[in-house]
């Protein structure tokens, strides 16, 4: 019988082990995840294990492997490290765990000028994937319910342009095929980092800046999560899920007023769904974890007496105890180092930067954008954690109950409720959620300054 006229449940089935052998990586399917008929894709952290590569790119393209000075805590075979033709220099380890895939940890940045690099993050991996259905029959836990971990894809040349591609033992993976090319590790241009046009002398200064990528694919039933880590040039980190692969045609059942009409008339619903994405980020500012985090919000007044214009007032909360907090408009927060200042003096941090959201409020967990606890090791997962002793809570949001931070973890909540299209088949466009982390006083001035305005730091006048 043809794939295409099998029984749904058993189409799924047939349709994921097809997938996983054309890829050279066929997993075993739970019944679990059989079972599930989602429609989502997020950016899963999937940790590499073997050191080898296939498909590189041309040499100057090529994150080179860490020398002893790179990352500490890892062998060669896992460790990351690439100087940007920029003059910046990325180092870090990774690691691959079965349940939140990769996992990145000693992370730290070195901008040119700088004599040795500055550690950022202890630790940075996904805390939960999180999908609720609209109808409310189905709910899923794709990190530590749906076997995400052991559904790492593996890439072809042409899906890691100009880089490498390292191989990753997958743990509770496939017996026969434990090792997948997996993880890839690339740089690419972003377009203008900087534009400037100095009148005296007249000149441009201009600068294309450049990432490095790090990134995997993990499949949860129909859907394929892309998750993508990506290290700017001038010391900014992004990190993405991005959803594509299919959509269930087993969810196209919402005759209820909850989905949106797939393909010719109003015959097929495809079921709208929410995916809730955490991540988790240990932060490690100059190699100490005893962190500050610091709350700014700004209010704005009406103009007075003979102001040109309304007038704006920034104050600063200090947080010291663990924090669920929202964002709204005019407030963010930021990791202030608790050793390390910059040549001017200033305490390095890095700030938090949003990005698009849709809040779900349907469970405790998902009600607030961020939550800052304080570090446990045994606290991975933003919900259905299931690496505590018997009686620890197994959410984010009970954790955060006020205790002192000395050791201060970050998750982040980013949320995007998917109402389907009839563009999202066949395959469905990536949809990318995530948000980033910029530096804030880490260096005196733009780390990318051209030479020529290095001593403008602090102080600007018309050259002659």
């Amino acid at each position: 019988m043809p794939e295409n006229h099998l029984p749904g449940a058993a189409r799924n089935r047939v349709s994921g082990a097809i997938r996983n052998r054309l890829s050279g990586a066929a997993r075993p399917h739970t019944a679990a995840r059989t079972a599930r008929k989602s429609a989502v894709v997020g950016l899963s952290l999937a940790a590499l294990a073997a050191g080898a590569t296939v498909g590189a790119g041309p040499a100057a393209a090529r994150p080179a492997t860490g020398t002893a000075a790179a990352a500490p805590g890892c062998s060669s075979a896992y460790k990351i490290e690439q100087k940007l033709s920029t003059g910046t220099t990325w180092r870090m380890c990774w690691r691959y765990d079965g349940k939140a895939g990769l996992v990145l940890d000693d992370v730290s940045y070195q901008p040119k000028g700088e004599a040795k690099p500055i550690k950022v993050l202890n630790s940075a991996r996904l805390g939960q994937i999180h999908v609720p259905y609209d109808d409310g029959k189905h709910e899923y836990y794709d990190l530590t319910g749906q076997n995400f971990g052991q559904g790492l894809q593996q890439l072809s040349p042409g899906e890691c342009p100009g880089g490498t591609i390292k191989s990753v033992r997958v743990p509770d993976g496939d017996p026969e095929h434990p090792n997948v090319n997996g993880l890839c590790t690339t740089t690419r241009s972003r377009g203008h980092a900087y534009r400037m046009h100095d009148f005296s002398p007249d000149k441009v200064y201009q600068q294309q800046g450049k990432d490095l990528l790090v990134y995997t694919v993990n499949q949860v039933g129909w859907y394929e999560y892309i998750t993508e880590w990506r290290f700017q040039d001038d010391g900014m980190i992004s990190m993405n899920v991005g959803a594509t692969g299919s959509l269930s045609f087993e969810d196209y059942n919402a005759q209820d007023g909850r989905g949106w009409p797939i393909g010719k008339g109003a015959r097929d619903y495809s079921t709208s769904h929410s995916h809730n994405v955490f991540w988790r980020l240990d932060f490690g500012l100059d190699g100490s974890s005893k962190n500050r985090v610091e709350q700014y919000d700004s209010t704005v007044s009406a103009p007075t007496g003979h102001q040109e214009g309304p007038t704006a007032k920034t104050t600063r909360t200090k947080i010291t105890k663990e924090l669920a907090a929202d964002y709204k408009t005019y407030r963010w927060w930021r990791m202030v180092s608790a050793t390390g200042k910059n040549k001017d003096g200033h305490a390095r941090s890095y700030e938090l930067v949003p990005g698009p959201t849709t809040k779900y409020p349907g469970r405790p967990f998902t009600k607030h954008d961020l939550y800052v606890t304080q570090y446990d090791k045994c606290e991975l997962f933003a919900s259905d954690n299931p690496a505590c002793a018997a009686g620890h809570p197994k959410s984010v949001d009970k954790w955060a109950n006020g205790q002192s931070l000395t050791h201060p973890v970050v998750w982040v909540n980013v949320g995007f409720h998917h109402i389907a299209r009839d563009e999202d088949q066949q395959p469905m466009p990536v949809h990318w959620q995530g948000f980033s982390i910029a530096p804030r006083d880490v260096t005196a001035m733009n780390p990318l300054t051209p030479k020529d305005l290095a001593w403008q730091n602090g102080h600007w006048e018309w050259r002659s």
